[in-house]
């Protein structure tokens, strides 16, 4: 830039805007040529041969909501400062660069006034986004710069369309184009509006594999993420391409080959190669696979004042002679650092050296195990936590800011967030602090659904159906409260339910938490209804790192109904009283009919039903257990309006290494209620529960989990039907609800029949029987978790399983009509009753069979299939049941 005099009068030069911009990006333009060493204006005269002159004052106009005290604040000169051209050179870039102005210009006027005419850049009034469909407004808000009343400039909606494309290349669609335009309005504003064509979602043709001769192209495909895109994969987001996965490939394909001893391996190259049309990806990975080694000598040495190499070394899962692999060797390294921190360690370095022999393809191990440098946590960050608060994360957190570090402390702090059930992943990350004995903890956390809403569905041999609903929300605001709100309506239950628990109460590690519900229950297995409403209170707290004890108080009214009708028979003269309670009334009184074959027309034909005495007989109608003979059955007995008052008291331990999928560990719990404290019921129970998890062979896992309870009524009191326990269908697999336990069988009564059936059977022929519930039971459970040859990304599992345990005793009083033979039923049909009304035989029974479940995009879905090994004679089994739910 250049100012010329000429005949002693100072000449006006304009420093434009499109000479700024090609000065700032070192050009010169068309428009603007770039400064000559000399150029002439009038006569010729240079200004770099006279004095720059001084400047007498600064105006600024075009301005409109920059104030003009603002933009002088921005330049380097001032009044009584020579007109330098380098100084105004810096002015005008400094007031591009606050990207406040489009246009700026500068202009000494005669009077000495350096005046600047500005054009401000518009403000944003809206962001539009046309087009959009696959990617929501919200998602696109959190990538971009330009917002409602900011400033807009053209690098802003350029950086903001790359920013865009980008998004859509992260979903698989590397086809998407975005066009930038704008819309002008009054007051210098302007609305963006992004248009978008999302195109076709980008997949992957075909993943190619050169230089493999040990595994197939196949082989190594299921070895890694990215999938070829198929019409199955509807669900799946692995077959789109995604840059950044690929270099996450490399990592997969060596560990796919160190597992199977290929120390040596290296992927060469991967190229991804977009075809013309844009819509797909061909992908190829060059591999070196190496030599396979085996381990040849295995030793850990170590400086530990307290420990030697040959304790350490039993932690190691390597043997000489063993494929090397090289997730074996991470697990080594892992199980000598959890030992030593185990044992007071708390700064190990644990350092895995490998020494290969090429002529014989083995490579020896040494684990050099040294006290490490103290390192102390310097900061815990939480992160990915969007909508759960952070104090919900920290309380779970075992190790604080300034602690030593520890190893054992982060695995268990990463087991309890997880324990939360918040979080679909959970990862704690060490990096260096701000000095050498620092570090800083990551807690990266990735959330999840935590409100639910639940769908149940059974099917049992006796064409059962029931469905259940119910909402939930785990995680209340993020607080990690619990709400729960559950409606349930089926052939069996209506039920109302409000649950609250609020973790950490005052601020101490105090649980606590209330219900109330109001629930319609036919137990058409026992033969009753309960009609219950009642509230409770509860609270919990830690007794250890791994122990936790609770309290609750619980006050219902029952209600227990028998609505059933029945029929007996009477002879013509008979007194319907005669066969009823006292006060009891028949509700219908009529002739009885019977149904004979006619001889000639070969069809049954009904005809009166006639009495011992010749006459035709009458049929009496009335509730069930308004029959004296049915009056003094268990489920009979039962019956009324009850107010129970409970306390109950629990003990829980859980070592568990992972609470969601464990692998290792136990978990045992004890629990003790107490009925009687008021009200109209005394009873108490008492219940334990237990599980071991183990690893086994082939990636396997073993459980063997158990449960056992007891009730007793005291001070007079039997135990009610409702009370007792009713074992069967999840609770134990191959059985129906409360299929398994004592049982009561319809007695045995020529002139009775429960709803037309012949005494005894059911309309199936089976033998007729009531569950009544049972004061004992004990069931264990073997399980082996199967991994399945499927992605993960499926979400399909599979466990082999047997259910084993016996489920009985009932009070004295409820055998009352055993003491009678006469009541007892002919099995053989012998004309001698051989099975006793009430059956209570606190039998081993045995079941075996398959579970799989599946994550699907709808929720939680459950199949078991049982196979009845040992069981009772009136038991009632099941073989397949089917349970599914959804979670939002």
């Amino acid at each position: 830039m250049s100012f010329l005099l000429s005949g002693g009068t100072f000449r006006r030069v304009i420093v434009t805007a499109a000479a700024a911009i090609a000065a700032m990006a070192g050009l010169a333009t068309a428009q603007q040529p770039a400064p000559a060493a000399q150029q002439p204006f009038g006569d010729g005269a240079l200004l770099h041969s006279r004095e720059a002159p001084i400047i007498q004052g600064i105006g600024v106009t075009g301005n409109q909501r920059i104030e003009s005290e603002t933009v002088g604040s921005y330049l380097p000169l001032q009044a009584g400062m020579p007109a330098d051209p380098e100084l105004l050179d810096l002015s005008l870039k400094t007031l591009f660069n606050t990207g406040l102005f489009s246009d700026v210009s500068l202009e000494m006027q005669p009077n000495g006034v350096l005046l600047i005419t500005v054009e401000e850049n518009p403000i944003v009034n809206r962001v539009i986004y046309e087009g959009n469909k696959r990617v929501k407004d919200d998602k696109i808000t959190e990538e971009v710069q330009l917002t409602p009343r900011a400033i807009y400039t053209r690098a802003k909606v350029q950086a903001d369309t790359q920013r865009i494309i980008e998004l859509y290349r992260a979903k698989g669609r590397f086809a998407a184009l975005v066009t930038p335009k704008v819309t002008p309005l009054d007051q210098n504003r302007i609305d963006v509006i992004f248009e978008i064509d999302e195109g076709p979602k980008t997949g992957i043709a075909k993943v190619n594999f050169v230089g493999n001769e040990i595994f197939t192209d196949n082989q190594l495909r299921g070895a890694i993420l990215t999938k070829e895109s198929r019409w199955w994969r509807f669900f799946s987001s692995n077959d789109n391409y995604d840059p950044d996965r690929l270099e996450y490939e490399r990592e997969l394909l060596r560990q796919h080959y160190g597992k199977e001893g290929y120390a040596d391996f290296q992927v060469v190259s991967a190229v991804a190669e977009l075809t013309p049309d844009r819509k797909n990806f061909f992908i190829t990975f060059t591999v070196d696979e190496g030599p396979k080694y085996t381990v040849g000598e295995v030793r850990v040495k170590t400086t530990l004042a307290k420990l030697d190499g040959d304790a350490l070394a039993r932690f190691v899962p390597i043997r000489a002679g063993d494929t090397y692999n090289s997730e074996k060797l991470e697990k080594a390294t892992e199980a000598i650092t959890f030992a030593t921190g185990a044992t007071g360690y708390a700064f190990v370095d644990v350092n895995p050296q490998l020494q290969r022999f090429e002529d014989t393809k083995t490579i020896d191990l040494t684990f050099q195990v040294n006290e490490g440098p103290r390192v102390y946590v310097e900061r815990v960050n939480i992160k990915g936590n969007t909508r759960t608060l952070d104090k919900v994360i920290r309380r779970e957190i075992r190790i604080s800011e300034g602690d030593p570090f520890n190893r054992v402390l982060v695995d268990r702090s990463r087991a309890r967030v997880r324990a939360l059930g918040f979080f679909q992943e959970v990862e704690i990350e060490e990096k260096p602090g701000s000095a050498p004995d620092r570090t800083e903890i990551d807690v990266n956390v990735e959330e999840q659904s935590t409100g639910s809403f639940s769908v149940g569905v059974g099917v049992s041999s006796t064409d059962n159906f029931i469905i259940d609903f119910s909402i939930q929300e785990r995680n209340l605001m993020g607080r990690g409260q619990s709400l729960t709100f559950r409606v349930q309506a089926s052939s069996r239950t209506r039920l109302v339910d409000l649950q609250f628990n609020q973790p950490y109460f005052l601020g101490r590690n105090l649980n606590a938490g209330f219900s109330a519900f109001n629930q319609r229950t036919n137990f058409r297995e026992a033969g009753f209804v309960r009609n219950r409403i009642g509230f409770g209170i509860n609270t919990g707290f830690f007794i250890s790192e791994y122990g936790r004890g609770g309290l609750s108080y619980l006050l219902s009214k029952d209600d227990v109904e028998i609505e059933r009708f029945n029929v007996a028979q009477i002879e013509s003269d008979g007194d319907p009283a005669s066969i009823l309670i006292p006060g009891a009334m028949a509700t219908l009184i009529e002739p009885a009919t019977t149904f004979e074959l006619d001889p000639v027309t070969g069809m049954a034909v009904e005809v009166p039903a006639l009495g011992t005495n010749g006459q035709q007989a009458l049929n009496v109608t009335a509730n069930l257990c308004d029959f004296l003979i049915q009056s003094l059955s268990p489920t009979c007995q039962s019956r009324g309006n009850f107010l129970t008052s409970l306390i109950g008291a629990s003990l829980n331990f859980d070592t568990r290494n992972d609470p969601i999928k464990p692998s290792r560990g136990w978990r045992a719990g004890a629990s003790l209620r107490f009925a009687g404290l008021g009200g109209d019921v005394k009873y108490y129970q008492g219940e334990v529960t237990g599980a071991v998890y183990r690893p086994l062979l082939f990636g396997l896992v073993g459980a063997l989990k158990g449960r056992a309870g007891y009730i007793e009524g005291y001070g007079g009191d039997d135990v009610r039907l409702s009370d007792r326990f009713f074992e069967g269908a999840n609770s134990f697999r191959g059985f129906e609800v409360a299929g398994v336990g004592p049982r009561f069988i319809s007695p045995q009564d020529s002139n009775f029949a429960i709803d037309g059936i012949q005494p005894g059977l059911d309309r199936d022929g089976n033998i007729f029987s009531q569950a009544i519930g049972a004061k004992a039971y004990a069931i264990g459970t073997a399980e082996i978790l199967i991994p399945l040859p499927l992605p993960e990304e499926y979400g399909l599992r599979a466990a082999l399983f047997s259910d084993f345990g016996a489920v009985g005793l009932v009070d004295d009083a409820t055998k009352i009509l055993n003491s009678d033979p006469m009541l007892f039923l002919d099995t053989d049909g012998d004309g001698i009753g051989d099975l006793a009304p009430v059956q209570d035989d606190f039998a081993f029974r045995l079941t075996a069979g398959v579970s799989v479940s599946w994550d699907s995009p709808f929720g939680p879905v459950r199949f078991d299939f049982a196979e009845i090994i040992r069981k009772e004679e009136y038991d009632r089994t099941e073989g397949f049941r089917f349970s599914a739910g959804t979670s939002f």
